[in-house]
């Protein structure tokens, strides 16, 4: 049950495809690929904190 095989995955793009239409996939797939970017900036900065100074 956890694995797709190619034929659920023609049927998700198909579907896809049908709402979405051939236009709106490029600007959709863009943007996904832009927040899955800023996802990875976002965990690295988390991973390496910049270090605070501490002025007395």
């Amino acid at each position: 049950m956890g694995r797709l095989g190619t034929t659920e995955i023609i049927l998700i793009v198909v579907v896809v495809l049908l709402m979405f239409g051939g236009k709106k996939i490029p600007e959709l797939m863009k943007g996904l690929g832009n927040g899955i970017k800023e996802f990875k900036n976002a965990s690295k900065e988390n991973e390496n904190p910049p270090a605070s100074k501490k002025e007395e």
